[in-house]
């Protein structure tokens, strides 16, 4: 069953075309992979989901999406979306996630906390749990972001760049969250590291303004280059460094 379908989806900023004509499904327990080159579209893809951004084109949710009048959408956003300067804690960043159920007015109840500070402690940060979002490290604040973007038992979890500001070992039990997440949840990854994420997920999903779908998590280079998507190849050595092959006719514009 589809739980969200986007059909001849455009997305412009400003008369840039950001997004064209895009069709996507998104069915039950799929994990999509969504890579692309930088200015290619992926956060607005992302935008579009879930109405954020004006768009053109039809976006259909199932009902079986919703819960009463909310959403079931987790979203983990990027870390540099997140106002640091909020005089908010870790606890009540991951509360905020059930303002779509509780309301904005609402008490949280005593199981709402509960819950809350079990997910801060799954992530390894309940002791920061009261710290405000201003004195903690960036992988802590992404930790606290995903533990919100779950809280509300979503049906669909779309994490944008999770793995920015963690370390290897997080971002080790992440990929394995994940997979079990999976099992009752579909899953969208956006990602820059075509590497780590081909190896966790079942489908990419190839963005450059156009969206392309492979029905596999296996790319070939030249799928790659048919579809300009990014290549990235890392070599080792004395200084372990990567190169990142040119993006023909690659103009980076300000809105992605």
């Amino acid at each position: 069953m589809n739980l969200l379908t986007l059909r001849d989806v455009c997305v412009a900023y400003d008369g840039y075309e950001a997004l064209e004509h895009v069709d996507l499904e998104i069915a039950e327990r799929d994990f999509l992979g969504v890579i692309g080159p930088n200015g290619g579209g992926k956060t607005s893809l992302v935008k579009a989901i879930l109405g954020t951004v004006p768009y053109t084109g039809e976006v259909w949710y199932a009902p079986e999406l919703f819960r009463g009048r909310e959403r079931l959408i987790g979203y983990m956003p990027q870390i540099s979306d997140f106002d640091r300067a909020f005089p908010i804690s870790l606890l009540e960043v991951v509360l905020s996630g059930l303002q779509g159920h509780r309301g904005f007015r609402s008490r949280y109840a005593k199981s709402d906390r509960e819950k809350a500070l079990q997910l801060l402690e799954n992530a390894g940060i309940a002791r920061e749990a009261h710290h405000p979002v201003g004195e903690v490290s960036g992988g802590q604040l992404q930790r606290a972001l995903l533990c919100r973007a779950l809280i509300a038992d979503p049906r669909l979890l779309i994490l944008d760049e999770p793995t920015n500001f963690v370390d290897n070992k997080f971002e080790k039990a992440l990929y394995d969250m994940l997979r079990e997440l999976n099992d009752r949840m579909a899953i969208v990854v956006v990602s820059h590291d075509i590497g780590t994420i081909t190896s966790v997920v079942k489908e990419i999903v190839c963005v450059n303004r156009h969206v392309h779908r492979h029905r596999s998590n296996i790319l070939t280079e030249e799928q790659l280059r048919n579809y300009d998507c990014p290549i990235q190849i890392v070599t080792h050595g004395t200084v372990p460094h990567t190169v990142l092959e040119h993006h023909p006719g690659d103009c980076c514009p300000d809105h992605e």
